[in-house]
């Protein structure tokens, strides 16, 4: 006899205890019949007598064993939202955060509707960051660099998907000179910040299926993407252009201090909704 959804709820939460609470099982059964048939959670409750198709227990059941190895559910569903927008996602790049959001709403607050502005996203992963700027950015640029090749078919996809245009180019931020640099209104990042040391503290989830490129910085020079990057801007930007970043939340004063000696001015540091120091905004050098 086939499980009802009700059923499936149940087997979750017992199944998934060890790892994850029942809140948290709750959502994953819901991710699945959004993505499988695209319910609301009130729909579920209301359907939760209804019986799964083989194809739908199947699907389930393969979700779950995944689940209990720790695999991210946007990675076992391969797609997310970000912003209100569809994402597809996979093991080449990361998944985006609910921080990262933040970020993105306070670029868009700080340019003046209808404004004529060039965007560079450096490091853009699934292109989530430089996706939802342009999509709400009537008047912007926007321009893409990640050195993996594979994140960045990710990104393209991506684009197409939510029909913006962003110029997408494959480069090593590292190996970028001043001088080969274009004039842009806007940088933004969300390097690699997580310091080796810092592994241990990491969910198993992020440890053993995303990209460790994209997260981690060795612990003798943790800040050397925001060096590097802040460098870049502090001769690439255009007069009053703007610099923001996503931070490791432990660092903020010295990714300030950084940028204070580099030149930039008028530098906030911002805590996400969890209370973390997790972004920055600062005007480039006079």
């Amino acid at each position: 006899m086939q499980p009802t959804v009700k059923d499936t709820i149940r087997q979750f939460r017992e199944e998934l205890s060890q790892i994850y609470n029942v809140h948290e099982a709750f959502q994953f059964v819901w991710l699945i019949f959004d993505h499988l048939h695209g319910w609301s959670k009130t729909d579920m409750m209301l359907r939760d007598d209804t019986k799964l198709t083989v194809s739908d227990h199947l699907f389930v059941q393969k979700a779950l064993e995944r689940l209990k190895i720790h695999e991210p559910i946007q990675y076992i569903l391969g797609e997310t939202e970000f912003f209100g927008l569809p994402f597809e996602v996979n093991s080449s790049v990361l998944v985006p955060r609910p921080e990262t959001e933040e970020l993105v709403e306070w670029i868009i607050e700080s340019v003046k509707p209808g404004k004529t502005v060039r965007i560079l996203d450096i490091g853009t992963g699934s292109g989530c960051i430089a996706i939802a700027l342009a999509k709400h950015l009537s008047g912007a640029s926007v321009t893409a660099w990640d050195v993996s090749p594979e994140a960045l078919e990710v990104a393209k996809k991506n684009a197409g998907r939510n029909e913006v245009s962003v110029s997408f180019e494959q480069k090593d931020v590292l190996q970028v000179t001043a001088e080969e640099m274009e004039q842009f209104d806007i940088f933004v990042s969300n390097p690699p910040y997580v310091r080796d040391s810092e592994k241990e503290l990491m969910k198993e989830n992020v440890l053993n299926y995303e990209p460790h490129l994209a997260l981690f910085v060795e612990d003798s020079d943790p800040l050397l993407f925001y060096r590097k990057i802040t460098e870049l801007a502090a001769k690439s930007l255009a007069v009053n252009g703007l610099l923001f970043f996503e931070i490791n939340r432990d660092m903020g004063q010295k990714t300030l201090r950084l940028l204070a000696e580099i030149g930039f001015r008028e530098m906030e540091l911002r805590k996400d909704l969890s209370g973390n120091s997790r972004m920055l905004k600062a005007c480039g050098p006079a």
